[in-house]
């Protein structure tokens, strides 16, 4: 007599095993498979390795493409952190919305966008600054966004200004929304001491962003070197083909948050300028490493600092 067989000594049936980073849409899958496509053609005549896992013919492979898309998905509120654009009193001077925090494979990235400038991290990092763009201007149309200028060593060593380029890859797409891409600023001498006592930025700025609330290679440095470094550093563009910023809205425009210094000074030389600060967007900002975590930003509720 045949026995029949034990079923807990059976294996099991086949099933299809599914990832728990699968896509629950095809949308998505078919965007990535596209996009790996393209990748891949261009690895043909360019080899490349990717900035954060070293994966070859990829400057920056799918998942760690969808990393930085996490890790910038939303915006949020990060003025808190950089001490020269916070008062004493805990007010703020000048309110910041960065598209994500500069850790990990965001970090790679900027790192490696800043140095080497390729297509394919460009492509990524400006539509993270577009998203922040657009959670900081909210609803407010005809905005000039800014960008703040590059120095003049940066820019021969590198051969392109990177907050430049971004916004550029924006503006072709279209994604600078109601916004204008505004050239208004440029590298200027630094102020001597007496000269920058008459430029109190804290005092301007206190009054300025109370009135005006926001609508939507110093590595190494102290906030009191930063400060004094970029301190008269920026002035608005004096050509008679400049734009005209004056009584305009503006939104300055940068790529990492640090002390706040530079974006305090860019905001200064907006306001000497004419122009109507509203607030400034970042791409990446650090943080302490006890930090509570920042609050997000969701389309106009930026408009609520200050």
């Amino acid at each position: 007599m045949e026995r029949s067989p034990d079923p807990d000594l059976e294996p099991p049936a086949p099933t299809a095993a599914k990832h728990r980073s699968d896509y629950s849409q095809w949308w998505p899958r078919a965007a990535d498979r596209a996009a790996m496509a393209g990748r891949e053609l261009l690895a043909l005549a360019a080899p490349v390795e990717c900035v954060c896992c070293g994966t070859e013919d990829f400057a920056l492979c799918g998942p760690c493409e969808r990393a930085v898309r996490i890790l910038t998905r939303t915006p949020f509120r990060a003025e808190g952190q950089a001490p020269a654009l916070m008062d004493v009193n805990g007010s703020v001077i000048l309110p910041v919305v960065a598209a994500g925090m500069y850790r990990e494979e965001l970090a790679q990235a900027v790192l490696s966008f800043k140095k080497h400038g390729q297509g394919q991290l460009g492509a990524v990092l400006s539509k993270a600054l577009g998203r922040a763009i657009s959670g900081a201007a909210g609803t407010l149309q005809g905005y000039c966004l800014i960008p703040v200028p590059t120095t003049n060593s940066a820019f021969r060593k590198r051969g392109f200004s990177p907050v430049h380029l971004l916004l550029r890859n924006l503006d072709r797409r279209g994604g600078l929304g109601a916004g204008n891409l505004t050239n208004a600023l440029r590298k200027g001498s630094a102020l001597t001491e007496g000269a920058a006592s008459n430029h109190d930025l804290s005092g301007r700025l206190r009054a300025l962003v109370p009135a005006h609330p926001l609508a939507g290679g110093q590595k190494g440095l102290g906030r009191g070197a930063r400060a004094k470094r970029v301190r008269g550093s920026m002035q608005a563009r004096l050509s008679p083909l400049a734009p005209d910023i004056r009584g305009r809205p503006c939104i300055i425009v940068d790529d990492v948050l640090t002390t706040g210094a530079t974006l305090a000074e860019a905001a200064r030389a907006v306001h000497r300028a004419g122009g109507v600060v509203m607030g400034a967007v970042v791409l990446a900002a650090t943080r302490p490493p006890d930090a509570a975590d920042p609050p997000a930003v969701h389309g106009a509720t930026a408009g609520t600092g200050g």
